[in-house]
């Protein structure tokens, strides 16, 4: 089958990623538009649209206009996904042979901009959830523990990266954490791809964005949580800790010089949704409705796991000695299709559409799974070895280019790593170029790739 039928088929219940559901969530501008002409829309930087680091034009209007919206002081609409601005903020944030510290549940972009701008990684352990096998929130007692051991490594750190919410929904006190970075009179970086629409404060109970508490940067993916077109992001800034121009100047280097007007508009009309009475009407709507779904499944004894997010829901294989990769795939033939697949877990985003006939349809795939797989005893996972700050033992970006040779796993022991070890979806690297293969790391690597089998290879390429 070619590819043009496998965008148009039908694939019943949509609970992955764009948020808008195939469309169904799509703003009414945006619906409008692709209705029109084909092609009609796809103009290049003409004198009246401009672009996104052009001074004039409906683009720059566009951004000054979200920017004074959400109060913050600029924003850069991006046609390259929270991946191309979460890079160029980094760059924007340390010169070469600077450090910048961020958590282990790090997405692997951030890791891509520290190889190619000469960055030095400082990674930080993060709690974890054995019983499900997910990274975990932490406080402000935490990060003043990080720094502590991070000044012990004696680099010079230029900034801080933080990832909230997590890609499963949990959320931390953004607020303690900002003020901590702050306290330390570096600027902060707020990965918060899967938390645009807390912008919206639409309910005090809910998590507030970076935004609201002083983040210098952050970035929104504008697919991921709200009903933008895949690529569409967006990066706010505030404060005078970060540059404008160095911002700028690192977008113009990893950004394409020809963005398409149809990601613009839609990171335009996206923000809108999230702002103003309408949108805001809908995604009240959209919450309200997951918390019934979620209270019903819980009723008739699903095991959900609880997170901030009540537009994503997390199965709890694992509780029953199942692996989320299996179960997902169950799922998938009866044409309920998840998003995240994980040994020890399957999330389902809700997105921005209505599932009002789901509950009843997933409670009876749920039940037939049990009964073809069978229940068996919970399976808890290893934490992994890691330290509470470290970084490579070898610089990544001269690993990285390093000649290699290609080794089994349990005969790397000792050796360089010139690759990330990255399941993905969620992205999150398990091992990073220039880290050391010691047997603690060996180990867990051969645990992981019995959990994740179609995702970790027997082997890894080392600096020969």
């Amino acid at each position: 089958m070619g590819l043009l039928n496998l965008l148009s088929i039908n694939r019943s219940e949509n609970l992955f990623l764009p948020a808008h559901g195939r469309g169904n969530a799509l703003p009414k501008e945006i619906k409008k538009l692709l209705k029109l002409r084909p092609g009609i829309w796809d103009l290049p930087e003409l004198f009246e649209i401009g672009g996104p680091l052009i001074s004039e034009g409906a683009i720059a209007e566009s951004q000054k206009s979200s920017a004074y919206e959400v109060g913050v002081d600029r924003c850069w609409y991006g046609v390259n996904g929270a991946t191309g601005l979460l890079q160029s903020s980094m760059l924007a944030l340390a010169r070469p042979g600077q450090a910048v510290l961020m958590p282990r549940n790090i997405h692997k972009s951030c890791i891509q901009a520290c190889l190619f701008g000469g960055l030095i990684p400082l990674l930080f352990d993060v709690p974890y959830l054995t019983d499900r096998g997910h990274a975990s929130v932490f406080d402000r007692k935490w990060l003043h523990r990080v720094f502590e051991k991070a000044k012990e490594l004696d680099e010079d750190i230029a900034a801080v990266v933080l990832v909230n919410p997590t890609y499963q929904g949990y959320s931390a006190d953004i607020e303690s954490l900002i003020k901590e970075i702050h306290s330390h009179c570096l600027p902060v970086l707020v990965d918060e791809a899967h938390g645009a629409y807390l912008i919206s404060q639409i309910r005090s109970d809910l998590p507030k964005s970076a935004i609201s508490f002083g983040a210098d940067l952050v970035v929104h993916s504008l697919h991921k949580s709200a009903p933008g077109l895949v690529q569409s992001a967006v990066l706010w800034s505030q404060g005078e800790k970060v540059d404008p121009f160095k911002i700028e100047r690192s977008i113009e280097l990893l950004q394409t010089s020809s963005p398409s007007s149809l990601l613009l508009a839609s990171c335009e009309s996206s923000i809108k949704e999230l702002i103003e009475s309408k949108g805001l009407k809908k995604l009240k709507s959209c919450i309200d409705e997951a918390e019934l779904l979620k209270d019903f499944l819980i009723n008739k004894e699903v095991p959900l796991l609880k997170n901030s997010d009540p537009l994503r829901i997390i199965l709890h294989t694992s509780k029953f000695g199942l692996s989320g990769i299996e179960v997902d795939k169950r799922f998938i033939k009866k044409r309920i299709i998840g998003e995240l697949a994980e040994p020890g877990t399957l999330t389902f985003c809700l997105g921005f559409s209505s599932h009002q006939r789901l509950g009843e349809r997933f409670v009876r795939v749920w039940n037939e799974i049990l009964t073809s797989l069978g229940q068996h005893k919970s399976c808890f996972f290893k934490k992994p070895p890691f330290s509470i700050v470290s970084k490579p033992y070898k610089p990544g970006f001269s690993s990285w280019r390093s000649n290699f040779e290609k080794v089994h796993l349990q005969d790397a022991i000792g050796r360089i790593s010139v690759e990330m070890v990255c399941p993905y979806p969620p992205g999150i690297p398990l091992l990073i170029p220039g880290e050391i293969l010691d047997e603690a790391r060996v180990d867990w690597l051969i645990e992981q790739k019995c959990f994740w089998p179609e995702q970790i290879s027997d082997y890894v390429r080392v600096i020969s």
